[in-house]
């Protein structure tokens, strides 16, 4: 079998070789960053330098990034302590910040997955003293942007506080957290070529979040606990490398847009969810008429060939993905669903043999149906 090709960079993407090389330095080192000593010193400075780092990618101040375990732990930070009853959440947000506030008010997006600001208005307005709005950057099924400015403006204008969750962005297009006019984003390194088990929370003011670990009082006494100084320091060198080869990664828009229109050729009634809005340069959401999306997936990994059906911490659900639902699609359609995510090392050679065995899939199922 040729070499398995790696089409799922939305779950994890995979570590640059130079993360790598990183994170292996710094483990080969000691010391906790919180020690007064020589080797506690130098770990304190490896952190730092992280932590300028991680800013840098994200055009925030170093003293508003907040060390965490990754974007889960940062959206539960932010969500938890809200009340619900004064929460407002885009109806297409990760389960991240739609289990850690249970309950909360959603609203609404359009046929494109896009927020209806005018309904997060009058949300607000119709609102008891609103305390929170979440709107993630980028989502992770169809890689649509959303609106975050103009949402941020709207949610300060009624007094409400504004969460983004950038998980899916960042690293992938260019993020600028004080021109995107939030109080909180949370990033992840393992999305953008990191590792796994590391990210952060960009808080506008320290009080922009509430304490989510106690004891020790590191991080700015947001984040207890002894700072795991290798993965920090790899989750600044993926930064760092990210912002030296955005310009790659943006790229891949054209790469991804040859797939689909060579797709759409070749499949007779197929859609690509979310096609008409801005997106991510490396995500298609996409639709095989007919065959549904666990077939699609146990057959292209058969090929050798990694996807996925949706997000990979909803793996093994057999409804239909909630974010298509909250698009208008129809069960038949959203249960046809794949979701195609590239990355820094995917080949014009990987797509071929993905439209390949793609046309392949296809032909079969068209022949079990008219044999049925």
């Amino acid at each position: 079998m040729d070499q398995r090709i790696y089409l799922d960079y939305n779950a994890t993407a995979k570590i640059r070789p130079e993360v790598i090389d990183a994170l292996a330095s710094a483990m080969a080192t000691v010391g906790n960053a919180s020690s007064v000593h020589g080797a506690g010193r130098d770990a304190r400075q490896s952190v730092e330098k992280a932590r300028r780092l991680v800013a840098m990618l994200v055009g925030a101040a170093p003293n508003q990034v907040v060390f965490t375990s990754g974007g889960t732990e940062a959206d539960n930070q932010v969500m938890r302590p809200c009340d619900p009853t004064r929460t407002f959440v885009s109806a297409i947000e990760h389960p991240a910040v739609l289990d850690s506030c249970p309950g909360a008010n959603l609203v609404l997006v359009d046929e494109q997955g896009v927020i209806d600001l005018a309904a997060l208005d009058a949300a607000l307005a119709a609102a008891d003293d609103p305390q929170m709005v979440a709107l993630m950057l980028a989502n992770n099924e169809t890689g649509v942007l959303q609106p975050v400015v103009e949402a941020a403006e709207i949610a300060h204008r009624y007094g409400a506080s504004f969460h983004c969750d950038a998980v899916q962005a960042v690293g992938k297009v260019p993020v600028d957290f004080d021109a995107l006019g939030v109080d909180t984003l949370a990033l992840t390194g393992h999305k953008f070529g990191g590792p796994q088990g590391i990210g952060a929370l960009v808080v506008r003011t320290p009080d922009s979040a509430n304490c989510f670990m106690r004891g020790g009082g590191q991080e700015r006494g947001l984040r207890g606990g002894t700072e795991s100084v290798p993965h920090i320091v790899a989750l600044g060198r993926a930064a760092e490398v990210a912002v030296e080869r955005m310009d790659g990664y943006a790229a891949l828009a054209d790469l991804r847009d040859r797939m689909e229109a060579r797709l759409i050729q070749a499949t007779p009634g197929m859609r690509v969810f979310g096609g008409d809005a801005q997106r991510l340069p490396n995500t298609s959401k996409l639709m095989m008429p007919g065959v549904s999306s666990e077939t699609q997936v146990m057959s292209f990994d058969l090929a050798g060939i990694d996807v996925s059906a949706g997000s990979a911490c909803s793996a093994g659900r057999i409804e239909p993905p909630y974010v298509l639902t909250a698009m208008g699609v129809s069960d038949a359609d959203a249960l046809c669903a794949l979701r195609v995510s590239l990355g820094w090392d995917t080949t014009d050679d990987d797509i071929d043999r993905f439209i390949a065995e793609w046309g392949r899939i296809f032909e079969r199922a068209g022949k079990t149906r008219a044999a049925g």
